[in-house]
Formats: C-alpha cells, structure tokens, sequence
C-alpha cells in the first residue's frame, strides 16, 4: 500500500536517493565519537579556511578535558549533540515528505512538439522572441518555478516572448540519441519552427548544461541565431577542482555495463553523483527546515525547490557517456575533442553577440569553469553576481542580478 500525507497524497520520494541522504548522515553523525581523538591528536587533514578553527576547538577540549570529570562530560556533549542533528535531520524529512504544497502552475501553451519534447510559448505575442534550452536531466519548470519565481513569466511581462524547452522523459526513441541528436536534430528543428514563424534570427540561452547545447547550436546554425545567453554553463570540467570532476566520472564507471540494458542512467544513480558535491547537504538543509515554520513562506518555497530536485529525468545512455565520461573525466570540452555531428565544438568561431551570466556562489558549476567560456568567444559580455547555481533564477536577488540584466540583453540582442 502506498504510504499517504495527512491530505491523501503520496508522500514524497525525496530526498532522493533516500537511502543513500539517510546512511550518509547517520554515518558521518554517528561516527563523532570515534573522531575525538583524532580532534585531539591534531591528526585530522583539515582544508586551510578551516585549520585555524580546528586548533582552537582542539584547545578548548584540551582545557575541558583538564577539569575534573571533564573527558566524560565532554563525551555526553558530543553523543547529546549528535542525537539532536540526527532528531533534527529526520524531523525535517518527514515534514518535507507530508507537506501539503504541490505545484499547480497551468502550462502555457505548446507550439511546437516532437516525441517527449515540447516547446512552450510564455508569449506575449508581440513580445521579443527568445529560445530557452534546460539541461538534459533536470525538469525545465525551473525557470517557471512558481508565481513569485518564475524568469519565464517575468520576461514575458518584460517585452519578452520567452519559447522554452521542455525535453520531457526519454522515450524509445531518445533513448538511441546521441547529443549530437538532441542539438542536430531537435534542438535545430525547435529553432527552425520559431525561425519560420518570426520571419527573423532569435537569441537563444541556455541554463547549466542547456548552455553546452546552444552553444553548439549556435556554431551550426550562426544564421538563425541572433545572440547568445550563457546561464551558469561549465566549459572546463577541471577548473578548480579536477579531483572532484574525475571521481564523478569514476564514480560512473560501475553502471557503464548496465547502461546498455536500461538504455539511460537512471534519476536515482544522477542524484547519487550529483550527492557527492556536498556529501553533507541533505543534513545541512533538512536541519534548517525542521526549523521553519512549515506555513511559512520559506518553508514553502524550500518544498517548491526540493520537489524540483527530485523531479529528474534519466539521462540517456550515449549522452551519459559524453557527460560524465567525456565533459568530467578528459575534459573533452576544453581539450577540443567534444564533437556534435562529426565536428569539433570551438567557441573562438562564434560570432554572435554572447552574454555570459556566472553566478558567483556556484557550487555546482564553479565559477572558475564557467568562466573558461566566454574567455574564448570573442567580444562575449561577462556579468558574475553574488548568487549560487540555482539562487541566480530563483532567489530574492535573482531578479536584480540575473533577470534585468538579461531582460536588457535581450532586448538589445532581439
């Protein structure tokens, strides 16, 4: 029997992988005991911004520990403390999981459609055309989040005619697509539709890994495209971090003999790699909304964020390879070797005015990576505002420091 919220709803599925979020936290908070003497010793590898607190902390044990009964107090400090962050982890799951929120935004309009995929007209009719392209695992209504947060809806009230992607869930037929499938062929024929339509070149952007997509799109078709928007787009993989990008790509390595059968990785395994960016976050996060009033706005719009996360789609098995094996394990995009259709992806031949929005927080596509891109596309605008990866589409500072400045882009660009 499925298990119900108090309103008759399923209950959520999320944090997904559910499992894996559960036995990271209870690891690592269980575990505290057992990393006291390591504190102590002065052992443990600490990153610099935290070594000189890690000192202090190790000498405040080392006076406690000093006074009479005070190893044993301290070690019912720590076991009091790690029960409250596991009581407070679990609260804040389960609220997540019963609350009552859902999303009921209405579609706009589909003007354009090919097997899962959709186009979706924001309009106005007389608004500046504009194609926007999602990433591949992630549902697009991230950019029609909900009435207050949706870039979609502000730009069409903006003079804007936004026409946005929505790649839907693999079906038999993508799941034999290549990239070179998506942008060659659908993304092109998108374009092509709006094109005929408007009688005139569009901007088009790309947001995270859509970003990659257009800016192929826009080496192959330079006639159709009248400018380029980059939203948080990666461009060298090893920027900042190679280790990181190299251990997803590893971490990919014992699904490689079942991708053939699925056909696609699967949301769950994506969610997995995508946990190990920050291992800890899920107890981060569900801590803080245990303590949020949950009619709150914030509680709210943190329910709205969260079921959009685990909202993914699978990522088909070719492109799957291309991602993680390809962008994240050699760096085939900075190296030259990312082909679509046979031809290398070069952004020194792209001649369309191009702006590059680089959020400054992002811990998903760090800044530095995102940056090697319109480094090498000549005459391309740089904005970096202090936002995170999905903060800068969806926050209360998204709108002066991601919106405006694209609206007006948008504007000069169309």
């Amino acid at each position: 029997m499925t298990a119900r919220r108090a309103d008759g709803a399923p209950l959520r599925r999320g944090p997904r992988p559910l499992s894996l979020h559960l036995n990271t936290v209870l690891a690592m908070l269980l575990s505290s005991s057992g990393g006291l003497p390591l504190l102590k010793s002065g052992l443990l590898p600490w990153k610099p911004p935290l070594r000189q607190r890690a000192e202090e902390l190790r000498q405040q044990f080392a006076h406690a520990e000093s006074q009479p009964q005070g190893a044993e107090d301290l070690r019912h400090a720590v076991d009091r403390e790690m029960r409250r962050r596991i009581d407070s982890v679990l609260t804040g799951i389960e609220r997540y999981r019963q609350h009552p929120y859902h999303r009921d935004l209405p579609d706009p309009p589909v003007v354009w459609r090919e097997g899962a995929t959709r186009l979706l007209d924001y309009g106005p009719p007389g608004g500046r055309p504009a194609l926007f392209v999602p990433s591949l695992v992630n549902r697009h209504y991230i950019l029609d989040l909900s009435p207050g947060k949706s870039l979609m809806r502000w730009l069409a009230g903006h003079g804007v005619r936004p026409l946005l992607i929505d790649w839907g869930t693999p079906g038999p037929l993508e799941r034999r697509f290549t990239l070179t499938d998506y942008i060659a062929g659908r993304l092109e024929r998108a374009l092509d539709a709006i094109v005929e339509e408007t009688g005139r070149p569009v901007p088009i952007v790309g947001y995270c890994m859509g970003g990659l997509l257009t800016t192929a799109l826009a080496l192959r078709r330079p006639k159709a495209v009248a400018g380029l928007g980059l939203l948080a787009t990666p461009w060298d993989f090893h920027a900042e971090d190679a280790t990181t990008a190299k251990r997803a790509a590893a971490l990919f390595q014992p699904f490689g003999p079942a991708l053939d059968h699925w056909g696609e990785l699967p949301t769950d395994a994506l969610q997995a790699l995508f946990t190990q960016l920050d291992p800890m976050l899920a107890l981060k996060k569900f801590g803080q909304f245990a303590r949020m009033d949950p009619a709150s706005r914030a509680a709210v719009a943190f329910v709205a964020l969260e079921d959009w996360l685990n909202d993914g789609v699978p990522l088909v098995a070719a492109v799957a390879r291309d991602a993680l094996a390809g962008w994240y394990g050699r760096n085939d995009t900075v190296t030259g070797n990312w082909l679509v259709g046979g031809l290398p992806v070069d952004p020194s031949r792209i001649r369309v005015p191009t702006l590059a929005l680089i959020p400054e927080r992002d811990r998903i596509v760090p800044p530095a990576s995102a940056m090697a891109l319109p480094k090498v596309i000549p005459g391309a605008e740089m904005i970096v505002p202090p936002l995170g990866h999905i903060g800068m589409v969806v926050s209360a500072g998204a709108e002066t420091g991601v919106w405006r400045p694209l609206a007006d882009w948008l504007a000069a660009t169309g």
